[in-house]
């Protein structure tokens, strides 16, 4: 007898198997101001045109080296992936206790916003890219902090002390949005620590309205927050925007293992939990940034009917 087929094994059958990718970094962007010069990774199919082009948002500490198990998949299905290095990197060095820390949330917006404005500088950096991207098919995903960030991005506003608003930071260059792991609301159930530190960490999510996919691990427990894992979907619940919520069983705060395998963040490591995000993720993008390509629709059903599911995806 075979082994038997896996969930993801069945979603191969919806997006379909890998190019070869190639990647160049560091690409050096300009960045007037910036504490120190913009760094980014671009990678690539090896081949193909009218190549969608995905924005990356590393986690606190991060890096443009991290997040291969998603970045590089995604690269290989068909997507030009970008990943900044954002000034909280720990390479960089600048702690909660620096002066500039506290403008960093802002600065991470502007990263993305600075890769947006900068594309031809991205097409020439990598031999071979130019005249391949779709600069009208853009998304934009983060994990944790970078999951605040693309929120940001796809039109969560921040509440200010006073109740108010705070500026509008969307940028409508990008399509669609996938938030992994990303903080929810504020408020009083905020931690100290974090309402001291992280005083952005209060969005109102009613202006997000990007199509956008929230994934969650129904393990993840939050040191920011007294809420439980719930916290972690309060962009699905709260937005009008994300009309999708993929919900991981047995999943912490690294999803399985996106930032890299056997590293210090990844303390609930699935392989097979990551082979269905990058699946899943994957069949997402596809129907966002395409009207011709309804894969999100196929792989929700398959995933939702699996006899041995790892997880389910709620939609509204």
């Amino acid at each position: 007898m075979g082994l038997p087929v896996t969930i993801a094994q069945t979603l191969d059958d919806i997006v379909g198997g890998g190019a070869s990718v190639v990647s160049v970094a560091p690409v050096n962007l300009d960045a007037p101001g910036r504490a120190v010069p913009l760094e980014v990774r671009v990678s690539a199919p090896a081949t193909g045109s009218r190549l969608p082009i995905v924005l990356f948002s590393h986690g606190n500490g991060w890096s443009l080296d991290g997040y291969a198990p998603l970045t590089s998949f995604w690269a290989s299905r068909g997507f030009v992936v970008i990943q900044p290095t954002h000034l909280d990197s720990r390479r960089i060095g600048i702690t909660v206790d620096d002066p500039r820390f506290p403008d960093i949330w802002l600065q991470r917006i502007a990263d993305l916003k600075r890769i947006l404005d900068q594309l031809d500088t991205i097409e020439g950096a990598l031999p071979g890219l130019a005249g391949r991207m779709d600069r009208r098919s853009v998304a934009a995903a983060g994990h944790s902090w970078g999951g605040h960030t693309v929120q940001a991005i796809l039109g969560a506003r921040v509440i200010e002390a006073d109740g108010r608003l705070g500026e509008d930071l969307s940028d409508k260059r990008v399509k669609a949005g996938i938030l992994l792991a990303t903080t929810g609301a504020g408020g009083d159930e905020l931690h100290p620590f974090a309402k001291e530190r992280f005083p952005f960490m209060n969005p109102s999510f009613a202006e997000l309205t990007t199509p956008t996919l929230v994934v969650a691990g129904d393990q993840d427990q939050s040191r920011m927050s007294s809420r439980g894992p719930d916290w972690f979907t309060d962009a699905y619940t709260l937005s009008p925007g994300a009309t999708d919520l993929l919900t991981l069983f047995g999943a912490g705060h690294s999803l399985g293992g996106i930032p890299g395998y056997e590293v210090a963040e990844t303390t609930d490591e699935s392989p097979e939990r990551v082979a269905v995000l990058q699946r899943l993720t994957t069949a997402y993008l596809r129907s966002a940034l395409s009207s011709t390509k309804d894969t999100w629709t196929a792989a929700r059903s398959v995933f939702n009917t699996s006899t041995n599911p790892i997880g389910r995806i709620d939609s509204k």
